[in-house]
């Protein structure tokens, strides 16, 4: 696995728009007035229709008219609001105060009707505040804001219906003195307060990795005089909230910091709160909560935030089923191959390397069923017909890295159980990657590269039941490779170098080694470049690439011009409870019938980031078919 070093550029662009200050032109203005002056609310949500939600300490959750006037109530003790309505109906999030638990609700504004809450289980910590989040597949999610800086994300809904339990998806550390948050959907980020300090942004995405970068900070580093207190998302930009002195500041994204367009006054508010937010004509329509005196203004605010440019949206598949977490923390599943069995395909097996550990067998469910604690192997990959002694057995290669050299499995082509049936030393100083390459012939051999962009080429085999190998070739690439797999039809090796791109190469021993490049990283392929994989069906043979850098897969034909036929990413399966995929290093994909879901073939992935529950790492198995439906391909 090569994780990115993450340079803190949000520091340069946060100290940029320090000495730069605003860059409007003109200064926006807001005037405020009473809203509803008979009304004592606690918060704020504006929904389309021109109709506002809020909670009312004496009635519970209301939803109101432009004047104020009531249209359906949800009797209780409430704090903390937020929504997300649609065509489809709204959600509306809130904290029962009685029960001490978070809820989801829907709302048919139409029909003025309330439906079923959900309730999230009581936490261990109190909940400050909360916020929803739809993500690109539509799932819905609930992030709760904790004290002492516990902060919690969890998958309630799928679609137009509520889940029947909510689950939690992951915990992420927020800062300590956290109260408020909102969600950017279209740019899949989290904001979250930190009153003595600023305003924090975070990736929402489920599988997204827990890193924040500053949207605005407190004097001398900032503009916020007081403190910053709650928010409201623009398209492309922020409106924030600081209550002691008063004021609203508006922040516009640019790249990946933020600008301050303008610091507005709240005349004659003396503790404003509560803040919603929503495009009116060409500006904003704001309402505000002065705590003071509990009445709520609002006003019309002249500014608009220029959109920024988001990332496409990829198509998303499911796994239909996960194997058991590794039996080691952090970085250790690494890489699959999948060996089919060749009289019966629904008793296949999944082999993954546990690079803390030894080699581990899965069935089609994920479940374990073989564990050889042999050492740390890194990469593995099978083929058929290999002779051993008198035996024919099919073979399973491993890097072994405790070693420097690869570690050779019997694969019993009855049973599919395992036996380590020896090693062949390499002089590679640190062996990473590894595949196999079988040519018409039927030899074997084992192409492992070094960190340091060596790759040498051994010819397996076991005349007399002894493992041995002999180098046939070698070549280099000028930086750190690791994933490669072999087309043994073409004679063809595709080999990655992880900043850099996919290279071919003639996997034959007898022929140079000559790159080509396939792809270069940019465009559709963010490093590191991870593992390869190759789907060969009758009518297609398709080169799938883990693109590690936005936790997405790249899908290429496996013949020259090597056209992108797409890229997708491996998402959450709210129905099977099943998290999606991220960080990937290695994966491995057939085309072979193995039955049920896996008739079209299989699609396994290593999974970096563990969710729903929190565990080690795992393997995520995709149906091929979900790829083809989501790639649209012939």
């Amino acid at each position: 696995m090569s994780i990115h070093s993450r340079h803190p550029r949000w520091l340069l662009a946060t100290l940029i728009s320090l000495f730069a200050g605003p860059t409007l032109a003109a200064t926006p203005s807001l005037t405020l007035e009473p809203w509803a002056p008979t009304l004592k609310l606690e918060a704020l949500s504006f929904l389309p229709g021109d109709l506002r939600l809020a909670i009312s300490p004496a009635q519970g959750l209301l939803l109101l008219d432009a004047q104020g006037a009531e249209r359906a109530r949800l009797q209780g003790s409430f704090s903390s609001l937020d929504s997300r309505a649609s065509a489809r109906g709204t959600w509306v999030a809130s904290l029962d105060t009685a029960r001490q638990q978070a809820l989801v609700v829907g709302l048919n504004a139409e029909r003025r009707q309330w439906g079923t809450p959900l309730y999230l289980p009581t936490r261990d910590f109190a909940v400050n505040g909360l916020c929803l989040y739809r993500d690109d597949a539509d799932n819905l999610f609930v992030f709760l804001v904790g004290e002492e800086g516990k902060g919690e994300q969890w998958l309630v809904g799928s679609g137009v219906t509520l889940n029947a339990q909510a689950q939690r998806v992951r915990g992420l550390p927020l800062p300590p003195s956290a109260t408020y948050c909102r969600v950017d959907d279209a740019a899949q980020q989290l904001l979250v307060n930190e009153e003595n300090v600023g305003w924090w942004a975070y990736p929402a995405q489920a599988e997204a990795e827990v890193i924040r970068s500053p949207v605005a900070l407190r004097e001398p580093f900032g503009q916020i005089s007081g403190e910053a207190g709650a928010m409201a998302v623009l398209p492309g930009g922020i409106l924030g909230l600081d209550p002691k002195a008063a004021q609203l500041h508006l922040y516009q994204q640019q790249d990946e910091g933020w600008t301050a367009q303008a610091t507005l006054p709240l005349a004659g508010l003396k503790e404003p709160q509560d803040l919603a937010v929503q495009p009116a004509g060409s500006g904003l329509q704001v309402l505000i909560r002065d705590d003071d005196d509990g009445r709520v203004y609002q006003g019309h605010l002249d500014w608009q935030a220029t959109p920024v440019p988001l990332p496409p949206v990829l198509p998303t598949v499911t796994a239909q089923a996960q194997s058991a977490p590794v039996a080691r923390q952090g970085d250790a599943a690494d890489d699959p191959a999948i060996w089919v069995h060749p009289q019966q395909p629904s008793l296949s097996r999944v082999l993954g390397t546990n690079k803390k550990q030894g080699l581990l067998v899965y069935d089609l469910q994920g479940r374990q069923v073989q564990e050889l604690p042999v050492g740390r192997l890194n990469n593995v990959d099978v083929r058929a017909h290999f002779k051993l002694g008198t035996q024919t057995v099919d073979l399973a290669v491993a890097s072994h890295r405790d070693h420097n050299s690869l570690s050779l499995f019997a694969i019993d082509r009855h049973s599919g159980q395992l036996r380590a049936i020896g090693e062949v030393p390499t002089p590679l100083q640190d062996i990473y990657g590894l595949c196999l390459f079988q040519p018409a012939s039927g030899e074997i051999y084992a192409i492992a590269n070094d960190k340091d962009g060596t790759f040498l080429q051994y010819r397996l085999g076991a005349p007399d039941g002894k493992v041995q190998g002999e180098l046939v070739r070698r070549f280099k690439v000028d930086s750190q490779p690791e994933g490669c797999v072999a087309d043994d039809q073409r004679q063809r090796l595709f080999i990655g170098e992880e900043d850099v791109g996919v290279w071919a190469v003639d996997a034959r021993a007898d022929q140079p080694a000559t790159l080509t490049s396939v792809i270069k990283v940019g465009g559709p392929l963010h490093a590191d470049v991870e593992g390869l994989a190759l789907y060969q069906s009758q009518t297609r043979d398709y080169l799938v690439v883990s693109s590690q850098g936005n936790d997405s897969y790249l899908l290429l034909d496996a013949e020259p011009p090597f056209a992108v036929r797409g890229a997708f990413r491996v998402g959450l399966n709210a129905s099977a409870g099943i998290d999606g995929a991220s960080e990937t290093d290695g994966l491995e994909a057939t085309s072979a019938n193995l039955g049920g879901p896996w008739s079209q073939g299989l699609l396994v992935v290593q999974d970096g980031r563990k969710r729903m529950p929190e565990q080690s790492q795992n393997f995520k198995f995709v149906p091929w078919a979900e790829v083809t439906k989501a790639l649209k391909l012939p």
